[in-house]
């Protein structure tokens, strides 16, 4: 274990168990249609990838870049599109993959922007959820984990573009992230 983890908090094989979870009830929920499933880079991209692929259901697949967090462990609060959709969601059931939802101040700007967009159906898988931190009343309709107030790195997430190639997440110690 890397010298600058307090501890794994979650396994490489909890993970993947709880990932086919979500796509089984992902399958339920979307049985007969096509969704479009939506990534938020860069942090959802492992998690992304491994729920579409656990999935029986075809999906659609773009991409979005939001960012309130630049360097910081703390969100701004004040989300901004980096990268926009590709394709149009009218009409569309949408599911959004996320890492993590946190303040919620990403989430529910995402929500109003593509229900406002004449999205069918707006649905939200999030890896893990932390409601210690949440800002905005808004959750996920279905969470895998849900964290402490603690700054987690690996499977996607990361500190300052460190730590995302990691098949597990752990707990970064504090006298990494606190300089």
């Amino acid at each position: 274990m890397n010298e600058n983890f307090d501890r794994i908090f979650l396994t490489e094989d909890q993970i993947q168990a709880k990932v086919k979870e979500a796509a089984k009830w992902l399958d339920e929920r979307f049985a007969g249609k096509q969704p479009l499933a939506v990534s938020v880079l860069k942090g959802s991209v492992m998690f992304f990838c491994d729920l579409v692929r656990a999935m029986h259901t075809p999906v659609q697949l773009d991409f979005m870049t939001i960012s309130s967090y630049g360097s910081s462990t703390q969100s701004s609060g004040v989300p901004k599109i980096v990268m926009d959709l590709a394709a149009s969601v009218e009409g569309r059931d949408v599911i959004l993959i996320e890492d993590i939802v946190d303040s919620g101040h990403t989430l529910y700007k995402l929500r109003d922007l593509l229900v406002g967009r004449g999205a069918k159906s707006f649905t939200v898988v999030t890896l893990l959820d932390k409601p210690s931190r949440r800002k905005v009343d808004i959750k996920a309709d279905y969470s895998c984990f849900e964290v402490g107030d603690e700054f987690i790195v690996g499977y996607g997430l990361d500190y300052d573009q460190q730590y995302r190639d990691l098949p597990y997440i752990a707990i970064l110690k504090r006298e990494v992230y606190e300089k």
